[in-house]
């Protein structure tokens, strides 16, 4: 895979354990900075979905 774009969020500068987004072409991929070979491929839609259940409160606990 060639080198992505990879971005996280401001609250995350400088932190250890932290999500991080690529976006290339019509994929969005996703991975943890703990473990960076771990890298999930979505669709933008499937992105989408996933960011409104997270702003929903659908994975607190």
């Amino acid at each position: 895979m060639d080198e992505l774009p990879w971005t996280r969020p401001s609250s995350c500068a400088n932190a250890n354990n932290c999500p991080e987004v690529a976006v290339a072409g019509d994929a969005v991929f996703v991975r943890s900075s703990l473990r960076p070979d771990a890298i999930a491929q979505l669709t933008p839609d499937e992105w989408r979905d996933l960011v409104s259940a997270i702003r929903a409160g659908e994975f607190d606990a």
